[in-house]
Parts: C-alpha cells; structure tokens; sequence
C-alpha cells in the first residue's frame, strides 16, 4: 500500500484541519460510493475534526468502532449529495464562496487577509476550508432545489399550532433534546419491525442503567445527529418532529421515552433541559428616507454628493418632506415624503439598521450607502413595543417550516442512500 503524509493527504481532502509535520499514514480505501471512492486519510481528517467537537461535551473519548462507523456514513451521504449536485449542474461560483468568507470574518470582526492569517496561525488549511465551504454552499443549493423550495405553511397550520400551544400551556417553550433512532428498513417485515423494537428496548434499559448516552448514540443510532451523541440542541415545539410534540410537552427534565415508532423506526429521546414564556419587547422606529440609485449614469460619488447637498439643506431649515418628495427614488415612500413608518428590527437591510440605529431623534444621517442604492435617513421617533403576538406567529411559521424541512430531508436521503451503490472495504480493518 502506498504511503502519503499528512500534508499530501490535507491536499486531496477538502478538510480543514491542522497540518501535523513529519507525521505518515497509509492510505487505502475504506469505502465504494457509486464511482468514487472514500480513502482513510479523508476518513481520519473528519475524525479528528468530529472529535474536537465531542470533546467539548465530554472528557471521555468516544468508542473508537462506532465513532468511525458513524463519521464515515456521514461521508458517505455527503459524497452521494455532491455527485447528484454534480450531475444535476450546481455549482458554487468563486464570487458566492468569497462572499461567505466575508460573512465570516465579519462576525470575527476581521477583514478577509486577518480571517486568513487567524486560521493559518492556528495550523488550518486555509485552502482546504475554502473547498469545504464551497461543498456546503453546494449542498445548500441542492436542499433547496430537492426539499426547501417545496415547503410552504399555510395561515391555518400558524393558527391550528398556536392554538394547540396555548391549549398545552407551552407557548413559546424550548425544549433541549436528546435523541437515538433504531432505524428501520423501508418497508419492514414483522419479525423487522420486532426486532427493532427489542433492539430499542435494550439501549433503553443500558441508559437506565447508567451506559453513556452519547455513546449509546454512536454505537446504535441511525440518526444524522449520532456522531455528535444524538444531540438535537435546543429545540421549540414546531421545530421538533412532529411525533415528539405531544409527547416532549408532558415530560419532566431528565426524563427519558420511548421506544416511539414511526416510519424510520424506533425513537429514544431525553428531556435535558427546558425554558420559555419569554415576553417580545422591541424597539420599534419610525423613520423617513431618501433613495437615490446608482446606474451607468449616476455613480457612487454623483449619488453621494446629491444626499449632500440634500442634507445641508434640511439642516439649513428645508423641509424633508418635499424634497423626499422630489428626490427620493424610492417611489413606495416618497409618495409620504419619505416615510417609512414604524420599523421593527430585521424590517430592513443590516446596513440600512445599523446607521438608523445609532441616529438620535430627529437627527439626519450621513449619505451610507446600502445594496439598493444611497440614503439619507432621519429618525423621527422610538418607542418600546410588546411585539409577542407578532412575534410567535413568526415564530411559528419559522418553527414549522423547519419541522417540515427536516423530516422532508430526512426522507430524501433515506432514499437517496437506499438507490445508491456503497461498499464498504472490511478488508483493510475499518470495522
């Protein structure tokens, strides 16, 4: 069997993780997907990726047969999503991949050069997380062209599900859960579905006893959260599975049910934790405007010195209004003389927030320009709100999109796995 090093093995991985000096492993393959193949050094870069994960939860290292079994799955379903991605013409364009990478040095408060410089110093491939990014933007695309694109939630799912919060009592609650699946296959048989259910019967009775949850995930789960322990995270009620929901609401913290049928089979899961009832207060705006747009006629530095001159004069004593009027080319609010009306956070663009956000009563901004064009703004008033009506429909709407989202996903890689040619490589000891 050839040897590669490390370095070499981080340059055909697409993973980004720390370049080790001096260090070898022998590569071979562990897994046959479709026409390409998954080797070990791509097995064990994940692994370490994965571990550094679990370790933030426990100090105890994971049962090293079923940690590998489960990351390699989870390889072996994102491969089969990029070849279909691949097949099917989706693409990440280097412009949409820089543009995330901004996003990200952003939220670190970095420019682009210092993301890099940070990610480098801490002995990552730059280069490999790029082409890892790249492969989750393609991924994204997919789900939405095979999944997301198809949900919709209708005015009477938002009050049919809040009616049944209220009903409940748990209203705006979260719920952190964890979760095994003893699956099953599609279209089991009796003796299937039975032996499932005594396989799920067990794990139970091991909890109980006092085995290791997460471990328990790992070595039995079927779920895509089993290598991280069968974590689901904090989860409100529209956003659990629905076969949980009227069972989740009922349970007391540490409490543990199941086995739960449905059509993936067997479910575990725990209440580990739960809160809610919180009251939305926001602060609303009431702010005005004018908009000119940039085109190959207006440039950035015409639309610019315009808003200036537009501002010295309202400081001059002119009026905002008609000259919004005049002016604005955001023809919905010039009509009002640049009005807006009361905005709520989120309402508009971050950039258009951030300015109006820091502008004292009456005050007018800066010209700052936005992706619709430049603006002049001038806030005429803030006030507190109780937004929790509002807020919970929202939150509705959002929870059970999510809800529908996930178990549509599930549903299409199940199938997606079920169509596809696998084998695995015993021969080299991966198992």
């Amino acid at each position: 069997m050839k040897k590669l090093s490390i370095v070499a093995c981080v340059l055909i991985s697409n993973l980004s993780v720390p370049v080790i000096a001096e260090t070898e492993v022998l590569d071979y393959i562990v897994a046959v997907v479709n026409d390409d193949v998954i080797v070990n050094s791509t097995l064990q870069q994940e692994l370490r990726l994965i571990l550094e994960q679990w370790r933030k939860k426990t100090d105890r290292l994971p049962p090293q047969k079923d940690f590998e079994k489960q990351v390699l799955e989870r390889l072996i379903m994102t491969a089969l999503q990029l070849q279909l991605a691949k097949r099917t013409g989706i693409q990440v364009e280097d412009s949409s991949l820089n543009e995330r990478l901004r996003e990200m040095a952003l939220k670190k408060h970095q420019d682009l050069q210092s993301f890099r410089q940070s990610i480098e110093k801490e002995g990552y491939s730059y280069e490999n997380m790029r082409e890892r990014i790249r492969e989750q933007l393609i991924l994204d695309r997919l789900h939405l062209r095979q999944v997301v694109s198809r949900i919709s939630v209708t005015e009477r799912e938002i009050d049919n599900f809040l009616a049944n919060q209220i009903q409940q009592g748990t209203i705006n609650h979260e719920y952190h859960l964890w979760h095994i699946l003893i699956a099953t296959q599609d279209a089991p048989s009796p003796e299937d579905i039975e032996a499932s259910k005594q396989k799920a019967n067990l794990v139970i009775k091991k909890i109980k006893q006092g085995a290791d949850w997460h471990e328990m995930a790992l070595q039995f789960s079927g779920s895509s959260q089993a290598a991280e322990g069968g974590d689901l995270g904090w989860r409100k009620s529209g956003e659990m599975p629905t076969l949980f929901n009227g069972v989740v609401n009922n349970m007391a913290v540490g409490e543990i049910k199941g086995p739960i049928r449905n059509s993936s089979g067997f479910h575990i899961i725990k209440l580990v934790d739960k809160r809610g009832n919180e009251q939305s207060i926001i602060t609303q705006t009431k702010v005005r405007h004018i908009l000119i747009k940039t085109n190959e006629l207006v440039s950035d530095l015409e639309a610019k010195a315009r808003l200036e001159e537009l501002k010295f004069r309202i400081e001059q004593g002119d009026d905002f209004v008609p000259l919004a009027r005049a002016n604005s080319e955001d023809t919905t609010s010039a009509a009002n003389g640049g009005l807006l009306g009361w905005v709520n956070p989120g309402d508009v663009v971050p950039e258009f927030e951030k300015v109006m956000s820091n502008l004292s009563e009456n005050q007018v901004s800066k010209p700052f320009k936005s992706r619709y064009g430049w603006h002049l703004v001038q806030v005429l008033e803030y006030r507190k709100h109780d937004n929790t009506a509002q807020a919970l429909r929202t939150q509705a709407k959002q929870q059970i999109r999510q809800r529908k989202i996930e178990e549509e996903l599930e549903s299409w890689l199940r199938q997606l796995r079920d169509e596809a040619y696998v084998k695995y490589q015993h021969n080299n000891n991966t198992f």
